[in-house]
């Protein structure tokens, strides 16, 4: 790849700002002074920027847990968004799917346009588990609604799990991210969600972070993530 997509992606320079550093001298590649942008190296260059070295990631996957107030978008001129709470300079991070700008949770980030893709198609059936709490009294047969499905206008809810805790709080494990699906899933059920927690997403949980933090996925994980995705 180019020598000034290399930087782009790992540092806070833009393409421009490397172009005057390598003017400098300031960036090398396995030994030798850069003189180009344009210059090809190879993912596995020992590159460095002012005598330190620069590695190269393809891929960067992590794990949010994502507070409430904050939109999954990379931009936004009104309201603070996820990508505020992540130390990262790539430029081509998303999120895996979304939660609403008032719930908290797990939340997947990474540029792996292709597993992204896959975690999201709905034949893969990658399940997510949210703790909700909220108002109005759950029907006796709730959890077998949820199971069978819900007919809405535009779709028909995959099978769901229900869990119970209390008469105000459960556990609901579905396999899809519609747009609002689980107030609408309670909604259905004649009651309204007045707090929405992401515990799972897949095989990943919100074990050791606090919210707002985020951390960077072990191999393991992601291949794990690959598994599923690869799925049928």
């Amino acid at each position: 790849m180019r020598i000034d997509k290399f930087l782009a992606d790992m540092t806070p320079y833009s393409r421009n700002d490397i172009k005057k550093l390598i003017r400098k001298g300031a960036v090398a590649a396995d030994g030798q002074i850069i003189k180009s942008g344009s210059q090809q190296v190879e993912e596995d260059s020992e590159v460095t920027l002012f005598d330190e070295p620069v590695v190269y990631r393809r891929y960067e996957y992590y794990l949010m847990y994502k507070p409430a107030g904050y939109l999954c978008a990379n931009y936004d001129s009104r309201d603070p968004v996820v990508f505020e709470l992540l130390d990262s300079f790539r430029r081509d991070l998303s999120c895996v799917g979304r939660l609403d700008k008032d719930a908290e949770g797990a939340l997947l980030i990474t540029n792996d346009g292709m597993l992204n893709h896959q975690l999201l198609t709905a034949s893969h059936h990658v399940d997510k588990k949210y703790y909700v709490e909220f108002t109005g009294e759950l029907p006796a047969d709730a959890a077998e609604v949820l199971a069978r499905g819900i007919v809405f206008k535009e779709f028909t809810s995959l099978p769901a799990q229900l869990e119970v805790i209390d008469e105000h709080s459960a556990f609901l494990t579905i396999c899809e991210g519609r747009f609002h699906q689980v107030k609408r899933m309670f909604a259905h059920l004649g009651c309204e969600v007045s707090y929405l927690r992401r515990d799972e997403f897949a095989s990943l949980t919100l074990d050791g972070l606090e919210c707002g933090e985020y951390r960077m996925l072990e191999e393991e994980e992601v291949a794990r993530l690959k598994q599923l995705g690869e799925a049928e």
